[in-house]
């Protein structure tokens, strides 16, 4: 990078002046993606910001940790999607702050100004404050952490086969995932599978039955969004799969090898995946009274940051209350995508100077899968579980993947495990050391608010 790119109070380059509004929306997940594509072709100047050149469909990320599906599966590069759009410009940048009275914000590239902010940063792993667990235990949140998570559990057998010593085998094998919403569920199912049928032919002189996968949850169910039915099935298909759930268990401590629990035996492993939780992703420039103690900023029903005019907030990082919600909604991808299109709709109609609607959202149902065949789902009329709701869950997944290529390499991929189980990425793909003075650009950058 140039050293004018460097300096903060340089415009970003190459970004032409015009007499369109500039919307600037920070963040290409689901809702600051769906945004973004539905103001191309408009006559608003759209400047979208990403940390990454790629959009990740994080509902499937679990499958690239377990070797099911490779990353450019679940990853689709966001220039492409707007060849045809010449108002909608791109640029991977990571923004520091935000000066609202001079309606600019500050990236690593340089300054930018807008005429309307639309942030959609989405949410990060919350590690509720401990340090430890922040420092050893790995999240599953990106591309790179998922990719990272394939290669320590690919590692760790490579490893173990050549100790002798079964003892100090063991925590070498365990895998102990936190969190009993659907991330990890799907993660320890997807594991157990592992365990049950592709690991003992990949390592015939390892005993599986030393292997321990085990799911922690602190509160008294899995699944919590679900019905009673479906959290009771779910929990049913992940013993039946031999992960050993523990429910009302708190985790206090680890420090790489032992997973320290309240009241309850310790652990030893050297894998922890933790999926307990997320926070929304904080930005600088954001007074204290426009965020809730929980961290998510506060927008009125337009979704609109309370105490501004040009400055809106959606998906995971905003808080609206509203009829059945009155502690906000829940941090879902259908709620990003319903309030990015109910935006796009309002902003649409402030080009013809119609009035705007108020969001609500509709709950189209959740669904989880386990492993094959086993699946849950809760829909708004009909509620099922098994061989169906495990093929509504694979069609579903499947239509909301971008790209023609990304859902038949998926296809394929799911028909291979199906017919074979037996996938086919179990790659230990080792990142190359990168020196200091390459780093930028090629080394992905810890999160800001770290």
């Amino acid at each position: 990078m140039t050293s004018e790119a460097q300096d903060p109070t340089t415009v970003i380059p190459n970004i032409p002046k015009n007499d369109k509004k500039r919307i600037v929306i920070i963040g290409a997940g689901f809702a600051g993606l769906k945004l973004a594509r539905k103001l191309s072709v408009t006559d608003y100047q759209v400047v979208l910001l990403d940390k990454n050149n790629y959009h990740i469909f994080q509902p499937l990320l679990y499958q690239v940790a377990t070797a099911a599906l490779p990353p450019n599966a679940v990853s689709f590069p966001l220039r492409r999607l707007f060849h045809s759009s010449s108002n909608v410009l791109f640029r991977m940048a990571i923004v520091k702050k935000i000066n609202k009275r001079e309606k600019r914000i500050y990236t690593n590239l340089g300054t930018l100004e807008y005429d309307i902010l639309v942030l959609a940063q989405g949410a990060n792993t919350n590690y509720f404050g401990n340090e430890n667990i922040h420092r050893y235990a790995a999240p599953m949140k990106t591309t790179s952490e998922a990719l990272y998570i394939r290669n320590k559990i690919i590692s760790n057998y490579e490893r173990a086969v050549n100790i002798a010593d079964e003892k100090e085998r063991k925590p070498i094998m365990n895998v102990v995932i936190v969190g009993g919403g659907a991330t990890g569920v799907e993660l320890a199912g997807s594991i157990a599978e592992l365990r049950n049928t592709v690991f003992p032919k990949d390592y015939p002189q390892l005993s599986f039955q030393n292997m321990r996968v085990i799911l922690i949850e602190a509160g008294n169910t899995l699944l919590s969004g679900l019905s009673e039915k479906s959290r009771e099935k779910a929990l049913e298909y992940l013993q039946r799969l031999g992960v050993e759930v523990m429910l009302n268990t708190m985790v206090e401590d680890y420090d790489g090898f032992t997973v320290k629990l309240k009241e309850k035996p310790s652990i030893e492993t050297i894998t922890l995946l933790w999926a307990a939780g997320v926070k929304a992703n904080l930005m600088p420039g954001i007074d204290a009274d426009q965020i809730a103690p929980n961290g998510r900023m506060l927008v009125d029903e337009y979704n609109r940051l309370i105490g501004e005019d040009y400055i809106y907030v959606i998906g995971d990082q905003c808080l609206l209350k509203e009829g059945k919600f009155p502690n906000g909604h829940p941090q879902v991808a259908q709620v990003a995508i319903q309030q990015a299109d109910n935006l796009a709709r309002n902003l649409k109609s402030d080009l013809k100077a119609k009035p705007w609607s108020a969001f609500r959202y509709k709950d189209l149902g959740s669904m989880a899968t386990v492993g094959k065949k086993m699946a849950v789902a809760d829909l708004p009329f009909i509620r099922f579980r098994g061989f169906f709701a495990w093929f509504v869950w694979l069609f579903v997944h499947l239509m909301a993947i971008l790209g023609v290529k990304n859902k038949l390499q998926i296809f394929i991929n799911w028909a291979w495990k199906y017919l074979a189980f037996d996938p086919s990425l179990r790659l230990l793909i080792r990142p190359r050391y990168v020196k200091p003075s390459k780093r930028e650009w090629l080394i992905e950058d810890r999160d800001y608010e770290l």
